[in-house]
């Protein structure tokens, strides 16, 4: 399936308009910028190569324009040009800014050693995920669960923000403006029925979070996740969650694990307002 990058429903023929980011100012966005950043995201672990017929087909963008952007990324050592294949990779230059953001981070300094601990302690996964358009992606992953998972978590993984704890969590804390182009959307994705039950089940977690502080979802087969949002102001787009795979009923799971979660998190929000950091 072919998914187009989210702030290009601005200006989208539904109506739709991108969630307002703090610190974005009032002067006009940059579009070229923005879909240069487009073609840079359309790179997906397996897909290595990719051509300009297909990033048009991924950021749906005109092939004269992706061509235009392909060159530019090139130029200034952000993609790679196979000649041979006529394709186009990602070049080193994304990977020493990953490294850079990651070995920089106050956040990540300061919640690493907590969530390590919090995973030792009770043998569950800790994650640290912060949100990009319609998607979540993983800062920071801690696996100490005993049970092995079918799915192998990695930092800078995606994951999808509707059907997962740590996405809904986040959702929770966008005003209404906000939360509602990025449901349209995901409803836009699914049949009526299924379309309905997954906004019912997005609300649910919603509710979940203004009232106990956490919300739970299993969107695998016998892995149970509780996610809460980090709810720091300087990183407003940030959740946690501890997950585990198990096959114990998923009432017995948040009992035991929420509370640990609300703490942990609470726990790295006092660190991060100690003197001399972030």
């Amino acid at each position: 399936m072919t998914t187009r990058p989210f702030h290009l429903l601005e200006h989208d023929e539904s109506g739709l308009t991108s969630p307002h980011i703090p610190g974005q100012g009032k002067a006009a966005p940059n579009r070229s910028l923005e879909r240069g950043l487009d073609i840079l995201r359309a790179f997906r672990p397996g897909s290595e190569y990719l051509s300009n017929g297909d990033l048009s087909e991924i950021t749906q963008l005109s092939k004269s324009t992706v061509s235009r952007l392909t060159q530019t990324l090139v130029r200034s050592g952000f993609l790679d040009y196979d000649c041979i294949s006529g394709s186009y990779r990602l070049a080193a230059a994304v990977l020493g800014m990953a490294h850079s953001m990651s070995h920089s981070s106050s956040l990540l300094q300061v919640a690493t050693p907590l969530m390590a601990k919090v995973a030792r302690e009770h043998q569950v996964n800790v994650g640290l995920a912060a949100a990009d358009g319609e998607e979540m992606i993983y800062l920071e992953s801690v696996r100490f669960s005993q049970r092995k998972s079918p799915r192998n978590v990695l930092t800078g993984q995606r994951l999808p923000m509707d059907i997962t704890s740590l996405g809904r969590a986040y959702l929770s804390i966008l005003e209404d403006a906000q939360r509602r182009p990025l449901i349209e959307l995901f409803r836009s994705r699914r049949c009526e029925a299924r379309a309905g039950q997954l906004v019912l089940d997005i609300e649910a977690a919603i509710a979940d979070v203004k009232k106990r502080g956490y919300c739970a979802a299993s969107w695998q087969p016998e892995i149970i996740a509780i996610a809460t949002p980090l709810n720091h102001p300087v990183y407003k787009a940030h959740v946690l969650n501890i997950s585990l795979s198990t096959v114990e009923a998923q009432e017995d799971v948040i009992d035991r694990f929420a509370p640990i979660l609300l703490s942990l998190a609470e726990s790295i929000r006092a660190s991060l307002s100690q003197p001399g950091v972030g």
